[in-house]
């Protein structure tokens, strides 16, 4: 999960922190003294240090303080023997994120060490040493190692250093708004303000006011000059999330924006230039949208330069375990208490659930069940009894496809029937790229070449 730095002259304090860090899956690196740990420092940063406050050579503080130079934003956790202690103040006032006290619990040193990554997660990065993409999606949140996710965040990398305008689509709950952080992060202008706005939920005077901003005495209550978020966020980033619920109007003057990268204030007269990167976010058809006339078509070509759709869970399944680890370590850490893992029974149910409301409803029924559970394992019966009595994907599939008449079925007929349906939709999902179909329905391309020569199935004539 992460690489940590140990850095302690006590021998038996050293194995017994890397042993314990290493059972909850981090890698660990130790040292015995602070002039090996700015070594290591130097040559490849860790995610986190976990010093000793007094040391020969050079101390804990002189660590710290030699840290703090060259990267301003490594989380440092101080052991010490006395919170109130000189040293454990100063190290306080240096910029040490947390300290643990000796001799101190094992659940206390977990606490702290989460804390102190989840706080890394949130914090800005400078230009000068941005971390990989990967590495930036999972300090804004993003988790996952599916061969989708790992896509992603190679377009990520592709497109976070150029300024063009992007377009991120998906359902409710994929994350959206982290995706744009991440690709804000992973750019140019990560030092500079990224801010987001929900189009769907302001009122239309309001959310003009809020994007361009206004002039004193422009509308009731303009009671002075206020800047809009296009200005506040010159030369960095602006999320315009759920960009399908503006209203034409305002479409309009955003399209104008776009065109020319000018601002004018609502009632105001003066055109000023602003430098921002746009990114728009959706969980609606923008297509049908167009069709129905709610959406304007120019917009949408104007904010559609760089398409990032997003997975949904039920497409990374493989991704649960590893959200679900996450989500119940942090869960625990903001509650102080809880289970330290998930039981075999509990995971395979909510790997089998369809999760329409992708992480966000992952995260809601991580976050009940630890409040229910009492025992030091997530067990399943402390998930909501809707996951745990759901049919699987498979079952449901029967049940909603195949009426079972009472004279019987032939199951080979009908069991080839509905192999072919599903072939026919993963290729037209797919846009007819049978390697494509073949890893929607997790089969080899080698099989599913040789089933659509079978069932007569090809792209001139569909079916032959």
């Amino acid at each position: 999960m992460a690489t940590i730095l140990v850095v302690d002259d006590e021998r038996a304090m050293r194995e017994f922190l890397t042993v314990l860090l290493e059972k909850q899956g981090h890698h660990v690196i130790a040292a015995p003294d602070g002039e090996q740990a700015l070594e290591i420092v130097a040559r490849q940063p860790p995610d986190l240090v976990i010093s000793d406050v007094r040391m020969p050579k050079v101390d804990g503080i002189g660590l710290l303080t030699g840290i703090r130079e060259k990267h301003p934003h490594l989380p440092v956790i101080m052991i010490t023997a006395y919170a109130s202690s000189d040293s454990t103040i100063q190290a306080m006032r240096l910029g040490a994120d947390d300290y643990i006290t000796k001799p101190f619990r094992i659940d206390e040193i977990r606490l702290v060490v989460e804390k102190a990554l989840a706080k890394a997660r949130t914090r800005p990065h400078g230009q000068a040493s941005r971390p990989a993409v990967m590495e930036e999606a999972q300090l804004t949140g993003i988790i996952g190692r599916s061969p989708k996710m790992i896509e992603l965040y190679k377009l990520i990398s592709r497109v976070a250093g150029l300024d063009s305008t992007i377009l991120i689509t998906g359902e409710s709950g994929t994350g959206k708004e982290l995706v744009a952080r991440t690709v804000h992060y992973a750019s140019p202008r990560s030092d500079r303000s990224f801010l987001a706005i929900n189009c769907g939920a302001i009122p239309e005077q309001l959310l003009e006011s809020e994007l361009f901003g206004h002039v004193k005495g422009s509308f009731t209550g303009a009671v002075s000059h206020k800047a809009g978020l296009f200005e506040v966020a010159n030369r960095g980033t602006v999320l315009l999330d759920e960009i399908a619920e503006m209203s034409p109007g305002l479409q309009v003057k955003l399209l104008r924006f776009l065109q020319w990268r000018t601002v004018r204030r609502v009632g105001g007269t003066e055109d000023l230039e602003v430098d921002v990167r746009l990114i728009a976010a959706t969980n609606r058809d923008l297509a049908k949208a167009i069709v129905d006339g709610a959406f304007r078509e120019d917009l949408f070509y104007r904010l559609n330069v760089i398409p990032i759709p997003l997975p949904p869970l039920r497409e990374r399944t493989e991704d649960i375990p590893l959200l679900a680890n996450s989500l119940l370590a942090q869960c625990v850490l903001h509650q102080r208490r809880g289970p330290t893992s998930i039981s075999p029974e509990a995971m395979e149910i909510l790997m089998r659930h369809r999760w329409p409301g992708n992480v966000r409803e992952l995260e809601n029924v991580i976050e009940r069940a630890v409040a229910l559970e009492t025992s030091d394992q997530l067990t399943a019966m402390s998930l909501p009894v809707e996951i745990r009595e759901a049919p699987d994907q498979g079952e449901r599939l029967g049940r909603a496809s195949i009426p079972f008449p009472k004279e019987g079925i032939d199951l080979d007929v009908t069991v080839a029937t509905i192999e072919k349906g599903l072939m026919r939709q993963a290729l037209e999902r797919s846009g007819w790229v049978q390697k494509r179909a073949a890893d929607l329905l997790k089969i080899s391309f080698r099989s599913f070449r040789h089933k659509a020569k079978k069932y007569g199935i090809t792209k001139a004539g569909r079916d032959a």
